[in-house]
């Protein structure tokens, strides 16, 4: 079938849209027709080589629509299901899933190279050249067959708008305080950036009963939405919340310290390993590029006062639970997800909206992808 879709081709160059022609669904895999899409700097990283991957690829790793049609062994969705995908899938039954760390599946090794289990790329360019789909979901296109492990139901009234965005940064941010940082009641938190991910790690640790919350990004614009979702206190420079921090802490310093930023620097990574205190926890949830220096630290200071720094990927959450459990709790008015949404785009104004992303400056937050129906 035909398929209009957002590509990354070449490093360094914008989104290409282009007409596809999709293959599938074959055995494992399900069509769905996505309704809307998020805008993610996981997906800006292909066309920057800060994630490896094949190009050729059709991007997008967050997005909530409909089944269409499923292969052949799938049975947990029909036609007409509402779904959530989740750019990690969870398969039950790799090591890592065994041992329940299913945000870390053996299947999402595949995610920057988009090839299908049977080894297929689904997606065939008008020059002939086959792309694989990001994450298997592939959520820039109108329709994708996806792995049926990262196909998550959802009910069929909630919102497309609502539920596209707990695939990945809603979550990830979320379990970032919740699970990988272990926020408690009482603690002090210091979350760097509040882009999509890190205002989902303001709401989390406010859920999870943090005292202060302090919310850092250059971005002046951001502080409304920060102090909406739960952020006690905001800064644009570092090195005045570092100064301010004892005073506020009684010389404790920070509990906890989540850096979502696009790209984690060695600089970021300092700051948050000195704005924690004893037995304090820093949760590295950003990427950092193969060819970028994430970590340089005094090992001195780590060591002695039993600092931690931690990786985090998905939030270290499982899809399967956690997806559902956080539309639950927006319906009860636990969690805020309409909220998040700040732009809307059509895919063919894929470019403008990354652009602004990283202008910053128009107090983005979250930009979603809204197809044609």
């Amino acid at each position: 079938m035909k398929t209009k879709a957002a590509i990354a081709r070449e490093l360094g160059k914008p989104f290409e849209i282009v007409e596809a022609e999709l293959d599938g669904p074959n055995r494992g895999e399900v069509l769905v027709k996505w309704k809307v899409a998020g805008l993610c700097h996981s997906d800006l990283h292909m066309r920057t080589g800060d994630l490896p991957g094949r190009l050729p690829i059709v991007v997008g790793h967050e997005g909530a629509g409909v089944v269409e049609a499923v292969g052949e062994g799938v049975t947990h969705v029909q036609p007409g299901d509402h779904v959530v995908g989740s750019f990690i899938p969870a398969c039950g039954h790799c090591p890592a899933c065994a041992r329940g760390m299913s945000n870390l599946c053996d299947g999402g090794l595949n995610g920057t190279f988009g090839v299908m289990e049977d080894g297929r790329y689904p997606f065939k360019l008008e020059n002939g050249d086959t792309a694989g789909a990001m994450c298997t979901l592939g959520t820039f296109s109108q329709y994708t067959v996806a792995n049926k492990n990262s196909v998550v139901k959802i009910q069929d009234w909630i919102p497309f708008e609502v539920a596209a965005l707990v695939g990945c940064g809603v979550t990830t941010g979320w379990g970032s305080a919740v699970y990988s940082a272990d926020v408690k009641a009482g603690d002090t938190v210091v979350v760097f950036g509040i882009g999509g991910i890190g205002i989902n790690a303001v709401q989390g640790a406010k859920h999870a009963g943090a005292r202060f919350i302090i919310a850092i990004d250059t971005d002046e614009s951001k502080r409304d939405k920060a102090m909406e979702f739960g952020a006690t206190h905001f800064y644009t420079d570092a090195e005045e919340a570092k100064a301010e921090l004892p005073g506020l802490t009684w010389g404790l310093m920070a509990e906890k310290a989540i850096i979502t930023i696009g790209v984690a620097d060695a600089k970021v990574t300092a700051d948050a390993t000195d704005m924690v205190g004893k037995r304090g926890t820093v949760v590295l949830t950003s990427m950092g590029g193969l060819d970028n220096q994430s970590i340089n630290l005094t090992g001195l200071f780590v060591s002695q006062y039993e600092k931690s720094i931690k990786g985090s990927l998905f939030g270290s959450a499982n899809a399967f639970y956690d997806i559902p459990n956080l539309l639950r709790l927006w319906d009860e008015k636990q969690v805020k997800l309409d909220e998040l949404v700040t732009h809307r785009f059509t895919l063919d104004q894929v470019n403008e909206g990354y652009e602004m992303m990283e202008k910053g400056g128009d107090g983005m937050v979250r930009g979603i992808i809204v197809h044609e129906d």
